[in-house]
């Protein structure tokens, strides 16, 4: 079996896997980092964004061997201890979450639009979360929560 190497929330990590292990499931499987969830298994809904050496990338459709020699971060990995990072604060205050299951995908997607375009106007920031499904929310609260962050999250 192969042997994967990477950083995860800035701690190497490696572990043996089979060649058809998904980075999702090393993750929640080996590493226990739970937050990151599998909703579809078809690349679809976004539950399971991670960011990839600071990209966003759905982690179901990525094997782990893919993720060798890599910087991952998590949901995990966001907040400072128990500061929570400018992203989740703004999910909090805005109610940009219900039953939660879908945050840690778009909180992760969010924060790679952020760093990229921090001026993203609510088209720009609806047309980026088009490969994150909510099921509870209308996307008013995500769409809010996404602006007030903006200002506050930096690369």
């Amino acid at each position: 079996m192969p042997t994967v190497t990477m950083r995860v929330n800035g701690k190497a990590v490696s572990g043996e896997v089979e060649s058809r292990t998904l980075l999702v499931q090393f993750l929640r499987e080996h590493l226990r980092l739970t937050g990151t969830h599998v909703g579809c298994d078809t690349s679809q809904c976004g539950a399971c964004v991670v960011h990839v050496d600071g990209n966003s990338a759905k982690s179901c459709t990525m094997l782990a061997v893919q993720a060798n020699d890599t910087d991952i971060t998590t949901i995990e990995g966001l907040a400072n201890g128990e500061t929570l990072h400018p992203m989740q604060e703004a999910f909090r205050n805005n109610h940009g979450l219900q039953c939660g299951f879908c945050t840690p995908g778009m909180v992760m997607s969010a924060v790679d639009l952020v760093n990229k375009n921090p001026n993203a106007s609510e088209i720009e920031i609806r047309e980026w979360l088009e490969g994150n499904i909510c099921r509870c929310t209308g996307y008013h609260n995500i769409v809010k929560s996404i602006q007030e962050a903006a200002g506050k999250v930096g690369s």
